[in-house]
């Protein structure tokens, strides 16, 4: 019996583990499957209907300069949205060959398991929620520090300075 909402008792799912850690049964990446095919449908029709509109795109020349600054303002921005979607769709992409490897639930950075709940509310995830977690303080910090934050190193109190990307010995 698993106890979960919403499913019927009766023999259990075979079931395997990660370090001791239950890991996604049949049923579940099936689901995942499921929402990872879908998304990866929508978004290549997405993507060619940009590609269609990037291809037929006509440039109204003669009319006045504000016009043709808003034309080229909304060709720029959808340019963006097709190349994020793209983005998008290139880890949906890796998502289902993960899923294929048997490697979906497992996090990249740690090797810990990947909840089913995780997966379902984010599908291209590749941390578990408390690398991700991490990751986002560290970019937050990061971010604070590029704004002007005070660090250790500036108040001459640390050895670590932090050296540019790009700039290291």
């Amino acid at each position: 019996m698993s106890g979960r909402p919403g499913e019927r008792l009766g023999a259990p799912e075979a079931r395997s583990y990660n370090k001791g850690k239950l890991m996604l049964n049949q049923k579940e990446k099936a689901e995942i499957r499921r929402v990872l095919e879908e998304q990866q449908r929508r978004l290549s029709r997405t993507s060619q209907n940009a590609l269609s509109y990037s291809m037929n795109h006509e440039r109204n020349i003669g009319r006045d300069s504000i016009d043709e600054s808003m034309e080229e303002e909304i060709f720029s921005t959808e340019m963006r949205l097709h190349d994020r979607e793209k983005f998008l769709l290139n880890k949906v992409s890796k998502q289902i060959a993960r899923l294929d490897a048997n490697e979906i639930d497992v996090c990249e950075d740690c090797g810990e398991t990947i909840s089913f709940r995780r997966l379902m509310a984010r599908p291209v995830t590749t941390l578990c929620i408390d690398c991700k977690e991490q990751s986002e303080r560290e970019e937050a910090a990061a971010a604070q520090t590029g704004r002007g934050g005070i660090t250790d190193a500036d108040m001459g109190g640390g050895d670590n300075e932090k050296v540019p990307v790009g700039i290291e010995d």
